[in-house]
């Protein structure tokens, strides 16, 4: 005689009390109790549209029929409604973990003038950009390059800035280059350029456990035009330049340094959910960093 066989159905519900899992959106994961938060503060300021993640902290989190496969179109096809949907979804389906994390209150930056203290309070947009472009010891300067192979294609460097010493800001950033810099070549054929800052620059962004993508690790890029700065402004470029790197005061000579600023343009901010700000010249230079 056979032996009996258990039922399908009662093997499947053995398997599932054996496992754990629960079904969301087409995804199992396994839940244990260590998964569990209590008392977590789930107010807008610490977890807007808040997805909790207990596997890591930065991954971004789509429904499932948003996982571009066989058959999907990619992002460049999507048509214009679908598209704005996609851009606002993925605005606000981020994973932020469940813990406190206590602000210093004192300096957070990792020393000269690099970003420090508390950040302005992100709905004072024109203070949280005067904040970024005074405390940023340094920028990624976009230009569009005059090199053979990549001519007339967008080319990325990083420069040390300066808006001013640190008990002086003025919001017009300084530079100290060399002709000898492909980026001060593409500058005399195209003198228009963007100046992009990152608050991960400092340590706020690390305590607060923010990745640099995270819109509330504020983003700041000002678009311009780089002009060589005049000899009666000399004294002062010298002097926010050198007062943040002393270290300048020891380039070879050789390589004829000499000083930049940007004439703003454009103020471009992001330093939270929800979109970006486009801030009015007059209101960025009626702001104070302090």
């Amino acid at each position: 005689m056979r032996p009996r066989c258990a039922p399908p159905a009662l093997l499947a519900a053995l398997l599932c009390l054996c496992h754990g899992y629960t079904l969301r959106s087409s995804v199992s994961w396994v839940v244990s109790s260590n998964d569990v938060v209590e008392d977590a503060d789930l107010s807008e300021e610490v977890a807007p549209a808040l997805l909790v993640d207990g596997a890591g902290l930065w991954k971004q989190a789509y429904q499932s029929s948003s996982v571009l496969g066989d058959g999907v179109d990619s992002p460049g096809e999507l048509e214009p409604e679908k598209e704005a949907v996609a851009q606002l979804s993925s605005a606000r389906l981020f994973s932020y973990r469940l813990e406190k994390v206590k602000k210093s209150a004192g300096s957070s930056g990792s020393g000269g003038g690099s970003i420090s203290s508390s950040p302005p309070p992100h709905q004072e947009t024109a203070r949280t950009a005067r904040y970024i472009a005074h405390y940023s010891d340094w920028g990624h300067l976009s230009t569009i390059s005059t090199q053979d192979k990549i001519k007339g294609l967008p080319f990325g460097n990083v420069f040390s800035v300066s808006d001013g010493p640190l008990d002086n800001s003025t919001g017009v950033v300084y530079f100290y280059v060399t002709p000898m810099d492909n980026t001060v070549t593409d500058l005399k054929s195209n003198p228009y350029a963007s100046l992009t800052f990152s608050e991960a620059e400092g340590d706020f962004c690390r305590q607060m456990v923010y990745d640099p993508e995270d819109p509330r690790c504020a983003r700041l890029t000002l678009t311009g035009k780089m002009v060589e700065v005049a000899p009666e402004e000399l004294a002062f470029a010298k002097e926010a330049m050198f007062s943040r790197h002393p270290v300048m005061t020891k380039w070879p000579v050789g390589h004829k340094w000499f000083f930049m600023k940007m004439e703003l343009i454009q103020v471009w901010l992001q330093d939270w959910v929800g979109g970006t700000s486009l801030i009015p010249l007059e209101d960025y230079f009626k702001a104070t960093p302090f």
